[in-house]
């Protein structure tokens, strides 16, 4: 993209940040499928996918801007000439294991990134709405019993977390002293197709399915929220479309898991769909490995907010899902 080319103001234009991740990646699918033309930036860092570049363009609409969010000049020229009418910031550091190891990356990209693009989302001006998707593990872990909502306290546990409120509270503050019209949203833990291998259900998968040990942290009692990435995608759109400006919507499925029970999960369906031959089977891979720093014990969103005011609800549970997920790993390996 030369993003020195002056580019019409139009309603059907969408900017999505990350759009190479798995979350943008099927977001910007979604919106190309939908019509809009869509300006996706992304810096391609390890998590990032390039052959989705290939495989946007080809559905057209789509313009591609390798470049970092962090880079003030190429996020101002960008904004400026492309006048997005939505803005998905999704791009981000988003690994707990990788924060602990190298903090300061996480600050760049999640403080850092996200200030420049409201700089220059203000300097650009116009009628737009600059969606901040975030992560419920600001709120850190739940008690028993407790479910986050929006106005539960934030109190962050990993750098990833902490980067991730911090710019929260970025985001509001330019809304609260420049009037910028943004918008809120924290999710569960995702799952679906084309997901990163060091998440939990991709990892677990390959790990089973290559003979190798299944680490689990700890116990394995910990407590996960699960979102299929499809209706995460349905829940942002519904509130780029409808939400309100300044408000905060905290999207879930209501589908907790331990993540001892997840894992067996996965090895008894895979068993099922192509047998191990190996006596104790693939969960006699599984083995406990030290907790990690700071490990919140249970995430748990309370998704009435947006069920209630923005008629969406989660359709997909992962008892349903995961064995066609499961299926075309095993025909993909």
């Amino acid at each position: 993209m030369d993003i020195l080319d002056e580019r019409p103001k139009n309603s059907m234009q969408v900017m999505v940040t990350g759009g190479c991740g798995f979350i943008g990646g099927h977001l910007v699918r979604k919106l190309l499928g939908m019509g809009y033309r869509v300006l996706n930036i992304d810096k391609l860092t390890y998590a990032g996918n390039p052959e989705l570049v290939t495989e946007f363009d080809a559905m057209g609409g789509h313009t591609f801007l390798h470049a970092d969010i962090a880079d003030a000049v190429l996020m101002r020229q960008a904004m400026r000439n492309f006048r997005p009418r939505w803005i998905f910031h999704l791009a981000a550091e988003s690994h707990v294991d990788r924060s602990i190891e190298g903090p300061l990356d996480f600050l760049k990209t999640n403080v850092l990134g996200t200030g420049v693009l409201l700089e220059a989302a203000r300097e650009m001006g116009g009628d737009f709405r600059f969606m901040h998707i975030s992560t419920d593990e600001v709120y850190g872990s739940a008690g028993e019993g407790v479910l986050f909502n929006e106005n539960s306290p934030y109190e962050p546990s990993s750098p990833y977390s902490a980067s991730k409120a911090g710019s929260d509270h970025l985001v509001r503050a330019w809304q609260e002293t420049y009037g910028l019209p943004v918008i809120v949203t924290h999710c569960g833990n995702n799952y679906g197709t084309g997901q990163h291998p060091e998440k939990l259900i991709p990892k677990v998968i390959a790990c089973a399915l290559a003979g190798e040990p299944i680490p689990v942290y700890g116990n394995g009692r910990q407590v996960r929220d699960w979102i299929h990435v499809s209706d995460h995608i349905a829940a942002l759109i519904a509130i780029a479309e409808r939400g309100f400006i300044g408000e905060t919507y905290d999207i879930g499925a209501r589908d907790e898991w331990r993540n001892t029970d997840l894992v067996l999960k996965i090895c008894g369906l895979l068993e099922e769909l192509t047998p191990s031959g190996k006596e104790g089977g693939y969960v006699g891979l599984i083995c406990s490995v030290s907790d990690r720093l700071g490990h919140d014990f249970r995430y748990a969103i309370d998704p009435s907010k947006i069920e209630g005011t923005l008629n969406w609800s989660a359709g997909k549970r992962l008892a349903d899902e995961l064995p066609e997920l499961l299926a075309a790993a095993i025909s993909g390996r």
